[in-house]
């Protein structure tokens, strides 16, 4: 069975970990990791069953409103990803939880 994947894109630090920590409190999901792509829009990515990834994005939208400056860029959910995304993405389950430096200095 595929895990679905959620993601939120927000922007600053303090959102992301509000969302992360929300989401993780919210569901019975996988806390993958986070994305910086740049100029402070980190993605945070998620894993689980259909229903708990849908509730854990959710209940993270919510919770980034509640970070004073937190803005939500973008969200989305992939009820089943295709198996290549896993080699591709960095989608797979993590245990090094870290913030990536920014692709521009």
């Amino acid at each position: 069975m595929t895990l679905a994947l959620g993601m939120i894109e927000v922007y600053g630090v303090p959102a992301a970990v509000e969302a992360a920590d929300a989401m993780c409190k919210a569901a019975r999901i996988t806390f993958v990791g986070y994305e910086n792509t740049d100029l402070g829009r980190i993605t945070i990515l998620i894993r689980g069953d259909v229903g708990e990834v849908n509730m854990a994005v959710n209940q993270g939208l919510e919770s980034v409103l509640k970070v004073n400056g937190g803005e939500i860029l973008s969200h989305h959910i992939i009820p089943r990803p295709h198996e290549n995304l896993e080699s591709v993405l960095p989608i797979h389950q993590s245990a090094d939880i870290r913030f990536p430096p920014p692709l521009s200095n």
